[in-house]
């Protein structure tokens, strides 16, 4: 493997919820991206067995992704961690990470061949985190690793269903653990919210968007993977994406089946317009979370009566898509329009 090394070890949040445990009724994984390259993009990749799609920095070549999902339904992500390492790997080394779940995505279908994969990489794996990953077959787990070896955490074993994890490993040193304000806070906002679905619109608006201490000036994107249940068809996976900070801008589904909107795409400069105007906001101290609330209320129920057609058959994959992108591209040029408003709205009287 040919290593490339770009730190996302400034924090991150993250859970995975079995379907037992998310309401949804099917297996739920969120990851709130801290990090300092706060430029993100969306992109489709081809690897050796499956085709995937994965959160990437924008001033990076090909290699390396930050979560993403494949056509066989599995999905992983990661954060940080800063106390299981235990040897003397240099610093330029490590941070390997996104190398790791690129090439996983390339290869793997289930969480156990995930296992497999990691095993069969030549050490040291230059890595210290929790590796978060679901597939289409009721799998769901946290990979708790460092350069040479790994500890494995079935989320269905768990009392409730569900995890919560953040920059420390559980088999690690517990006095160097970090981010243990921000597991409590998101521990505390899901035991409050208990009867609640934990999809997509809950924990975009309820964790990501709850301010301090889980929403930091490096928070870059959040994303939640909606995943499927055995014997259902992989391609009904989704990973809900929020580019940019996430009070700034709008979650948009994405599929294996359907293109992926050209806002969350590398434009001529190489950087994603959702994201670009996201830090616009972020920047200009723009308040538009408001309107970003008002725009997937309008959106998501849309999105998911649709989607919800289609995975009962009532149909077919060509309407389905074209309807897809109708919707998308309204929604998208909606927000897009409305914020250009928002901005001016808020210039002082002399500007």
């Amino acid at each position: 493997m040919a290593f490339c090394a770009v730190t996302d070890g400034y924090a991150c949040t993250s859970a995975i919820f079995t379907a037992r445990a998310s309401g949804l009724g099917r297996p739920v994984m969120l990851k709130h991206r801290d990090t300092g390259q706060l430029n993100n993009r969306i992109e489709r990749f081809q690897g050796p067995k499956y085709g995937f799609i994965g959160l990437t920095n924008s001033d990076r070549d090909q290699g390396e992704v930050w979560s993403g999902m494949n056509d066989a339904g599995f999905c992983i992500m990661n954060t940080a961690a800063y106390n299981f390492k235990d040897d003397d790997v240099p610093a330029e080394q490590m941070d390997r990470e996104g190398i790791v779940m690129y090439g996983a995505l390339g290869v793997c279908a289930t969480v156990d061949e995930f296992e497999e994969y990691l095993s069969s990489l030549p050490q040291p794996w230059g890595v210290e985190a929790n590796f978060g990953v679901i597939d289409a077959f009721g799998g769901a787990a946290y990979f708790e690793a460092n350069n040479h070896l790994y500890v494995r955490h079935n989320v269905e074993d768990t009392l409730d269903g569900y995890l919560v994890v953040t920059n420390w490993c559980e088999s690690g040193r517990p006095e160097d653990r970090k981010g243990v304000d921000r597991r409590e806070k998101a521990e505390e906002i899901l035991l409050a919210n208990k009867g609640c679905r934990r999809d997509a619109a809950f924990l975009f608006d309820s964790i990501s968007r709850s301010g301090s201490p889980i929403l930091r000036n490096i928070t870059s994107a959040s994303i939640v993977f909606e995943g499927v249940n055995p014997g259902m068809d992989a391609k009904h996976t989704v990973m809900w994406t929020v580019l940019g900070y996430p009070v700034d801008a709008v979650a948009v589904p994405l599929r294996m089946d359907c293109p992926v909107p050209a806002a969350l795409q590398a434009a001529a400069d190489g950087h994603a317009p959702l994201c670009d105007l996201a830090m616009e906001l972020k920047e200009g101290k723009v308040d538009v979370l408001d309107l970003v609330r008002a725009e997937e209320a309008g959106f998501m129920p849309a999105y998911r009566a649709l989607q919800s057609r289609y995975e009962a058959g009532k149909v077919s994959e060509s309407y389905f898509s074209k309807k897809y992108k109708k919707l998308i591209d309204r929604y998208l040029e909606h927000y897009m329009r409305n914020t250009v408003s928002a901005r001016v709205a808020e210039l002082p009287e002399n500007d």
